[in-house]
């Protein structure tokens, strides 16, 4: 009997630590800037950003249109987001 409690409270605890780890995993890491990663205007130029996530990194444009120059060169722009200073 001491041994099943044993083994019920080890599966429980790897359940648990398995279900955070995935949770962190699909964690997004936030759009940093208050600009187009791709144009430079202000999110709110054209209206509501279009928001979508790559890799694991939340991406804002000012519109649409920009994203097939994102998709052209996605490293491109994931490298200014990771050098550009928070907030701008």
């Amino acid at each position: 009997m001491r041994h099943l409690k044993l083994i019920v409270c080890s599966l429980l605890v790897t359940g648990f630590v398995a279900l955070h780890a995935a949770e962190n995993k699909n964690a997004v890491k936030p759009y940093p800037l208050k600009t187009c990663v791709v144009s430079g205007e202000k999110l709110d130029a054209m209206g509501s950003p279009y928001v979508f996530n790559h890799k694991g990194q939340e991406i804002k444009l000012c519109c649409k249109g920009c994203l097939k120059a994102f998709n052209k060169e996605p490293e491109k722009y994931l490298k200014k987001l990771a050098t550009a200073p928070q907030g701008k």
